[in-house]
């Protein structure tokens, strides 16, 4: 991937409140990211993302499950829609189904998710209980390309928050939602500025500066 000044067309899969569209459209907004949503699509008519697309005359379309007896073909009909678009780059910003082989293959290393835990720990759902139930220490919520497995493509970007003693699944889900509205429109600045190679598991990053930080919880006090 080459850095292009052209904006980088996106198209924007979602089911619910769209809090991550929102932070895409918002750094869009800043020009901080170089990129054009040129559709979002829900499989849920009453998803409030498509509300935000509304109101920033996004064009959008509601393709809803009920309608198609197999996976394959519903994903064969929002992909022509992402085509037709000119979409590069597919995000899924909380769509809650998962994604056929045959679609994944259609858009290779061209679909990001974003996911509420470090990976590969805690894949699927719930994943702020589990963490909390776990007794980890840290939690957060990673950016990664999508492949045929659930939640098990290579790492794009993470972010790390601490887990309090006394954290419920709620306060944890917030802390990290935070961080997701801060990694996901830099995954995509970098890939929309030809920054991201993958090399089988590992996304390699270019110009990009190191740091040793280290993050320890509970702090150490001696």
């Amino acid at each position: 991937m080459s850095k292009n000044k052209k904006p980088l067309n996106i198209g924007v899969l979602v089911s619910g409140n769209g809090s991550n569209l929102q932070a895409i459209i918002n750094s869009i907004e800043k020009k901080a990211l170089n990129a054009s949503i040129r559709v979002v699509i829900s499989n849920n008519p009453n998803a409030y993302a498509i509300e935000r697309a509304k109101k920033y005359s996004i064009p959008n379309k509601v393709v809803e499950d009920g309608r198609y007896s197999e996976r394959k073909e519903y994903d064969t009909v929002i992909a022509e829609v992402l085509l037709k678009e000119d979409v590069e780059l597919v995000v899924l910003a909380g769509f809650m189904r998962v994604l056929s082989p045959e679609f994944i293959r259609r858009f290779p290393m061209r679909i990001m998710n974003i996911h509420p835990a470090i990976l590969p720990s805690f894949p699927g759902l719930h994943v702020q209980k589990k963490a909390i139930d776990y007794g980890v220490r840290f939690s957060g919520c990673t950016v990664h390309f999508v492949d045929e497995g659930v939640d098990t493509g290579p790492i794009i970007i993470q972010a790390v928050v601490p887990v309090h003693t006394n954290d419920t699944e709620e306060e944890l889900s917030k802390r990290i939602l935070e961080q997701e509205h801060r990694i996901y429109p830099e995954a995509i600045r970098l890939f929309a500025e030809g920054r991201l190679t993958v090399s089988g598991r590992r996304v390699i990053i270019s110009d990009c500066v190191n740091t040793r930080g280290v993050l320890v919880n509970p702090p150490i006090t001696i």
